[in-house]
């Protein structure tokens, strides 16, 4: 193998393996301190890097966010995929549906996109750049919904049933984002499952 083949593969990790460390610190950092403290400089400091060598991989916080935000819908649909092969079958089903759905819209990740999502209301540029990426999210979870249900798609009543669960799941990693609202959240959760089984009953 030539030299320069020997010490680029080394260096070509080291690069992947940076720009990933920024990513999941600017992941922790927006959901611990939201978008303000969230800057190029000060999640180079958190991650132990320079902030030249942060630049290299994201030359402005806009393009910084953006790829947070790319990197941590990925391991969010992921993590949604993993879970719905566990939803279980039976009368249970629409339950764990309601889980699935609620757990993934309050849970850490989640909360780091909401600081984002807070900052994009009034920044049209971060708001172009934050849409596509959450609508294909939504879009991608509100089929999984559908699949473990069993429901069809050309069913109206249970299309409205699972965005309204999508649009109920917001709203509580909203409310979580204020205070622990988990005791509460289990009783929305089994309300709702139940609705769900009314709606789209579960496929056998």
């Amino acid at each position: 193998m030539p030299e320069r083949s020997r010490v680029r593969a080394p260096q070509q990790d080291r690069s992947r393996i940076t720009r990933q460390l920024l990513l999941e610190t600017t992941i922790d950092s927006l959901a611990a301190q939201g978008w303000v403290a969230t800057t190029v400089g000060s999640v180079a400091r958190q991650a132990g890097v320079s902030r030249g060598a942060a630049q290299h991989h994201f030359p402005t916080r806009e393009d910084l966010i953006t790829g947070a935000l790319e990197y941590m819908g990925e391991k969010r649909l992921i993590q949604a995929r993993e879970a719905a092969g566990a939803v279980p079958d039976g009368t249970d089903r629409p339950y764990a549906v309601a889980r699935l759905i609620v757990d993934f819209y309050t849970d850490e990740l989640f909360k780091a996109a909401l600081h984002v999502w807070t900052a994009a209301a009034s920044d049209e540029e971060l708001r172009a750049r934050v849409l596509p990426f959450e609508n294909r999210f939504s879009r991608e979870v509100f089929g999984i919904a559908m699949g473990l249900l069993g429901a069809d798609r050309e069913d109206s009543d249970a299309r409205r049933a699972v965005q309204a669960t999508l649009d109920l799941a917001r709203g509580l990693g909203l409310a979580d984002l204020l205070s622990d609202d988990s005791a509460r959240r289990e009783q929305v959760v089994e309300f709702w499952g139940r609705q769900l089984a009314a709606l789209a009953p579960a496929a056998p």
